[in-house]
């Protein structure tokens, strides 16, 4: 690597961090002021830096462009897909990755379990919103002031007899899930099937998807599965931070906790 080009990575690597002045950049970079200025001019010119009248160095717009363009072509399907088939391995168990369209939850991707349970997902086809694990980390990640119209627009149909049956107690579940940072299924969708859900975020910090794991009672029960809970969430952590998230220190801290 080029020793400008070098110099001008860490330039940028600082700057985003936080402002900083010529005097600044300079002794970071170990090398006199006129090196560092040149580079500056050079990087202002095409939009990648800029200063104000504080002359303290922030990183410009072009910058933001090409990290943006970056971010929306990534595709959360294939970058995920991996790491689906890792989770699926490790825990033998059933994964799902939806996402939100339209007010509703599609699959966009599965993987069976290695022993043959069928289970009533499909790719493609709609997660019902009031008792799946997927439904309610998409819909508690919109925002508070749409959950209630979206309530009381789901139709409850009754799955089993642990299903949410009424907009009160839908809204509430949001509330319980944003709380804990993970959705739960406990039998609601599927009588003696229990699945935990947990959102996958972009850049920006946006919930995008939610990754989730079913498993068949016959096979680990409702404790059992909460026990997968910090392997699902070091996956979705993991595709997160593919699509360009940067968890925050509390975020950090709580999955040490």
């Amino acid at each position: 690597m080029s020793q400008s080009l070098q110099r001008a990575l860490i330039i940028l690597t600082e700057l985003g961090e936080d402002a900083r002045t010529l005097d600044q950049l300079a002794s970071r970079l170990g090398v006199h002021k006129s090196t560092v200025l040149r580079l500056l001019q050079t990087m202002e010119a095409q939009r990648f830096v800029t200063h104000g009248s504080d002359h303290r160095y922030t990183l410009g717009a072009r910058l933001f462009e090409l990290a943006n363009r970056s971010l929306e072509r990534r595709d959360v399907r294939t970058v995920a897909r991996p790491h689906l088939e890792a989770l699926n391995a490790s825990t033998g168990q059933t994964v799902h990755l939806a996402t939100y369209e339209s007010g509703e939850a599609i699959y966009i991707d599965k993987l069976d379990a290695t022993q043959s349970v069928r289970m009533y997902s499909r790719v493609g086809r709609p997660a019902p919103l009031h008792c799946t694990a997927v439904g309610k980390v998409l819909v508690s990640a919109q925002p508070r002031g749409q959950w209630r119209t979206i309530a009381e627009k789901i139709d409850y149909h009754p799955f089993t007899e642990r299903t949410i049956r009424g907009p009160e107690r839908y809204v509430a579940e949001l509330e319980t899930v944003v709380s804990q940072g993970f959705a739960e299924d406990h039998e609601e969708h599927e009588s003696f099937v229990n699945c935990i859900g947990v959102p996958i975020r972009n850049g920006t910090g946006a919930v995008i998807a939610a990754l989730s794991v079913s498993v068949p009672d016959m096979l680990l029960d409702h404790e059992q599965v909460l026990g997968l809970l910090p392997r699902l969430r070091a996956t979705a952590d993991t595709i997160s931070t593919a699509l360009g998230w940067s968890p925050s220190p509390e975020h950090r801290k709580a999955l040490h906790d």
